[in-house]
């Protein structure tokens, strides 16, 4: 449960920072990830993603930014079928539609998370009472 000082004034310093730093090596690691994507849909050679800036900053994710830990943690959970759909190569490096498929759904919604984690870190570096605030006047989260 939050304590009345995180609600009105958000985390702790010492808490965003951790979660400055988990952020920005979570998004490093999934850029990298579509970067070996993109390089899969170009030369249709497999290519084994990053995991393991997630399994370390996990429980800082879980506790600070949890809505989009749980799309996080379904992305990382969905990296082996990913990665054997790219090893599932017909004549001449083809791909079956379902593979193909099942590639550009993780790389769209990594994108998606990518952007949900760092609108996440802005948002926590903005008190609760402020959001709160901004919200009954109408103004939508995105908007500062």
């Amino acid at each position: 449960m939050k304590t009345l000082r995180a609600l009105l004034l958000g985390p702790a310093p010492e808490d965003l920072r951790d979660l400055e730093r988990a952020v920005a090596a979570v998004d490093r690691e999934i850029a990298a990830n579509l970067e070996l994507a993109s390089m899969f849909d170009q030369t249709r050679q497999a290519v084994v993603f990053e995991n393991g800036e997630f399994a370390r900053h996990r429980a800082t994710l879980d506790r600070a930014v949890h809505v989009t830990y749980v799309g996080l943690a379904d992305l990382y959970e969905r990296i082996p079928a990913a990665e054997a759909a790219m090893e599932r190569r017909g004549p001449a490096a083809s791909l079956r539609e379902e593979d193909r498929a099942l590639v550009e759904a993780w790389e769209g919604d990594a994108r998606v998370l990518q952007r949900a984690l760092r609108n996440a870190l802005e948002d926590s570096r903005r008190p609760p009472l402020v959001r709160a605030i901004e919200r009954l006047r109408g103004r939508p989260p995105s908007v500062r």
